[in-house]
């Protein structure tokens, strides 16, 4: 998931109004140590995407809202839960921020059955696959497979990584009534593993069934 830019009161007010949590990144372009931190949070957020909003906002651009944080230098990241600051990392801190953002989206996690949580992490793009490691960086060869095949359609498409979080892994195939992975889901619906997807492609339906038509 990419970091969220602010270029606008109303977009902050948008994120401090929602019911979720967010971290907040205050930098400054000027500022080499504010892209050190805007790349790690471009990781967390690979891993974290499905449980926190990442954000970035440039301090000088806007600075009530600055003040209302207490921000006297960038980088300053803080963490919002439904709204309301609960912790933050002044400067650059990279195992402050990573330790910080699991814990804060734990905390998420906990506000949010699990159904809630595979219902969202479904409907998250229009074509989902959930595998075994990263679009880039499969895990295992039946993830590597499907990939490539997705791949050659040229669809845009987000993956989740099932290894990272054991309760998506186990919860989505009772949610779905699929033992395996990978599983590829079109506007929310499962479409299947990697047999099927095999199958469209030798039918020439692939296509049209990923984009849902």
């Amino acid at each position: 998931m990419s970091i969220i830019t602010i270029k606008s009161v109303e977009d902050y007010q948008k994120i401090i109004g929602a019911d979720e949590a967010a971290v907040l990144l205050f930098s400054a372009e000027w500022a080499d140590q504010c892209k050190q931190v805007e790349d790690v949070m471009e990781d967390l957020g690979k891993m974290l995407g499905d449980k926190l909003r990442f954000v970035k906002i440039t301090a000088e651009d806007f600075p009530e809202i600055s003040m209302k944080h207490q921000i006297d230098a960038v980088p300053t990241v803080i963490f919002l839960n439904k709204g309301i600051a609960v912790d933050r990392v002044d400067g650059v801190n990279i195992a402050a921020l990573t330790a910080k953002c699991k814990n804060l989206g734990a905390t998420a996690i906990s506000d949010i059955s699990l159904e809630e949580r595979l219902k969202t992490l479904i409907n998250k793009a229009p074509l989902m696959i959930f595998m075994k490691g990263v679009r880039d960086a499969p895990r295992c060869g039946f993830s590597k497979q499907l990939i490539a095949i997705v791949n050659e359609i040229g669809l845009p498409y987000e993956t989740f990584d099932i290894l990272t979080d054991e309760e998506v892994r186990q919860g989505l195939k009772t949610y779905s009534d699929w033992p395996t992975y990978p599983q590829v889901y079109v506007k929310g619906e499962l479409i299947g593993g990697l047999d099927i997807i095999k199958e469209l492609k030798a039918s020439n339906e692939l296509e049209k069934t990923l984009r849902g038509e």
